[in-house]
Formats: C-alpha cells, sequence, structure tokens
C-alpha cells in the first residue's frame, strides 16, 4: 500500500539512488555529478516545516519523493518555494507523482507558503502536464541555460500561486493576471 509521508534522514539514501539516477540518465535535473550521502545530508538539513521532503513509500520502500525548497536566500522571497519531484524509473504511470504533487503542495498550504515555481526542461511534457494538472501554469522560458549531454537546453518556468490573496479581484481561476486588472 502507498503511503506518502515526511521524509526522515533514514531515507536518503534512497532518496540520493532516485536522484542520482535521474542526474546521470536524464535531463530532468541540471546536477551532472551524483551525489554523495554527505551532500545529501547538507541538502536535508536545509529542509524542515516550512520546506518539506515528503517520500512515497510501498512496501517498506521509497520509490519518489517531493520537496520544497526555499527559492532565494533574500528575505522577500521567504513565502516562495521551488518545487523537486521524483518517482523511480521502474514506479513511473502508476500515478505516484500525481499523489506526491498533490501532498506536497497541500503541505505548502499549511505552512502559508504563497508561490512554488518549477523549473521543466524543454521536451519533459509529462512533468509540464503534471504541473498544469496541479494548477501551474507557465510564466516563462529561459533559452540556452543548460547544457546537459552535449546539448544546450530551455527551461520553462511555471508556477502557482497557493494563497492567492488578491484572487477575487484580479486573477482568474488558473493565477493569470486578468486583461481587465491594472495597477
Amino acid at each position: 500500500m502507498l503511503t506518502i509521508r515526511r521524509a526522515t534522514s533514514a531515507d536518503l539514501a534512497a532518496i540520493t539512488a532516485i536522484y542520482n539516477d535521474a542526474v546521470v540518465s536524464t535531463t530532468a535535473t541540471f546536477d551532472t555529478q551524483t551525489k554523495n550521502l554527505e551532500e545529501q545530508k547538507t541538502w536535508f538539513s536545509k529542509h524542515g516545516e516550512k520546506y518539506p521532503i515528503l517520500v512515497a513509500e510501498d512496501d517498506n520502500l521509497i520509490i519518489g519523493w517531493a520537496s520544497l525548497s526555499r527559492w532565494s536566500g533574500r528575505c522577500a522571497y521567504a513565502d516562495t518555494a521551488e518545487i523537486s519531484l521524483y518517482v523511480h524509473k521502474d514506479q513511473k504511470g502508476k500515478g505516484i507523482g500525481r499523489r506526491l504533487m498533490t501532498a506536497i503542495l497541500d503541505e505548502g498550504r499549511k505552512t502559508s507558503l504563497h508561490v512554488v515555481i518549477a523549473r521543466i526542461v524543454e521536451g519533459n511534457d509529462l512533468s509540464i502536464y503534471l504541473h498544469e494538472s496541479a494548477g501551474f501554469w507557465q510564466v516563462g522560458t529561459m533559452k540556452e541555460v543548460g547544457r546537459k549531454f552535449g546539448k544546450l537546453l530551455d527551461i520553462n518556468i511555471m508556477q502557482i500561486i497557493l494563497q492567492d490573496e488578491r484572487a477575487d479581484s484580479h486573477h482568474n481561476i488558473r493565477g493569470k493576471v486578468s486583461p481587465t486588472w491594472h495597477e
């Protein structure tokens, strides 16, 4: 039975293995070197109540994870996070990513995060679809900002507003600025 729960330091080896597979075999991350457990312990320590890490566990095996990480160290961005979500390559297409997405966004709402940002590489249509189905919309494209596997790659920037204080008067249901609204 699939369980989504908060990650613990005991989950780091499994989280790292899933991530490292993405590093060496996909463009889903722009890391080009695998991570070791010491690096991951540092990464883990930068998360907590406001910026959680969740895991998907099935039969005592970690098969996916999601995190919300601080977007920037500048204070004004304190209520903005970046989402990361990875599912074990043998578990894709089973709805695990969707369940992790729902759970991590719910955690973001509970901690009063305002905005969650996603950076998704060009061509990762499944990830774009998953984010759109959760309420994200595309806000821009950064052209040729990364090089992986010998190819320059674009990044799609997507976002969702979790705590939209202006929703009633200024935004439509997807959070995009209404064409009739002017500052």
